[in-house]
């Protein structure tokens, strides 16, 4: 009896993080026609195309972050990330480019000034459950509670992948504990302060007796008798910090309802643009080995195949 066929795999891409990397690792001698930096559009370029011709993907999509400071999460607490510089106006311009780049590619473009790319990464996965698999390509611990099933996560810059049994092995707690397990360890990276005097270890502590955030404020009088140094004033802080917990648990939980604007059904890739991929490369001074590179991903004809450019 032959077995069922695995589902299509669906990558979902954390485009932040490759395009920061690149404006932080990238010199800036990358200029555009106008004197811009391009660096870090440069370095997104390199990692995209590695993708496309590693793994060829047919369905995939690319989520940006547009709601730094204007998502739900800041109206719900104001210092939610206020521990990050504001982007400036060199790599805002970057971003606009590299979400130009994979529409020009056929790549569906997932942003929203309501929601992060966390949670239409979350909502793209929700919407597909059952149909495709998800490949979740970002080393951003708060995005392994969305892994289920046949579901991974992808560190692309390191090559390392994990499953939901991975999770465990990696963070001391099960991919749906996560949201619960930032909330009360807290999350230094987004300004989540988290419940005081409970680190990273007594929040897997908890986690492992009471299995969820629920179960542990339903059984409170229970954390004093746990083997954990402090107990009994943890579990006075616990009680103390409800009201917070519940808070932090609200902007660590990643939304499964975030609209999906414009996107295809199934995320298919879509037919690319060669018009607007030569500008681009016009434009950003692509050399002439990256435009091949991006024409051959695109699978179609370069306009202009002998057109050399600065490297």
């Amino acid at each position: 009896m032959s077995l069922p066929a695995a589902p299509p795999s669906l990558y979902l891409v954390d485009a932040s993080i490759y395009v920061f990397r690149a404006w932080h690792s990238l010199p800036d001698q990358f200029q555009d026609a106008q004197g811009w930096p391009t660096n870090a559009v440069h370095g997104f370029a390199r990692f995209l195309l590695d993708l496309l011709e590693r793994e060829r993907p047919q369905h995939i999509a690319i989520a940006f972050d547009e709601a730094l400071d204007s998502g739900f999460r800041h109206r719900l607490y104001p210092d939610y990330k206020a521990n990050r510089d504001p982007a400036p106006e060199a790599l805002k311009r970057q971003f606009v480019h590299c979400k130009a780049l994979c529409a020009a590619l056929g790549l569906a473009v997932l942003a929203h000034h309501e929601y992060e790319a966390d949670d239409l990464i979350g909502s793209a996965l929700h919407v597909h459950r059952g149909s495709h698999r998800g490949v979740i390509i970002s080393a951003d611990k708060d995005l392994s509670q969305l892994l289920v099933d046949h579901d991974e996560q992808w560190d692309y810059a390191r090559n390392q992948r994990w499953d939901v049994a991975g999770v465990k092995a990696r963070h001391g707690v099960h991919a749906h504990q996560i949201a619960d397990y930032l909330a009360l360890c807290g999350d230094a990276v987004d300004n989540i302060p988290g419940v005081s005097g409970v680190g990273s270890k007594s929040a897997a502590v908890l986690l492992a007796h009471f299995g969820s955030m629920d179960a542990l404020y339903e059984r409170l009088d229970e954390v004093p008798f746990l083997r954990l140094r402090g107990a009994a004033q943890m579990a006075v802080r616990l009680r103390e910090q409800r009201a917070h917990a519940q808070l932090w648990r609200q902007l660590t939980t990643i939304a499964l309802d975030a609209p999906l604007e414009g996107s295809q059904p199934g995320l298919l890739r879509q037919a690319a643009d060669p018009e607007l991929l030569g500008g681009l490369c016009q434009t950003l001074r692509f050399g002439p080995m990256t435009r091949r590179r991006l024409f051959d991903a695109a699978g179609v004809a370069d306009p202009l195949p002998s057109h050399s450019e600065p490297a």
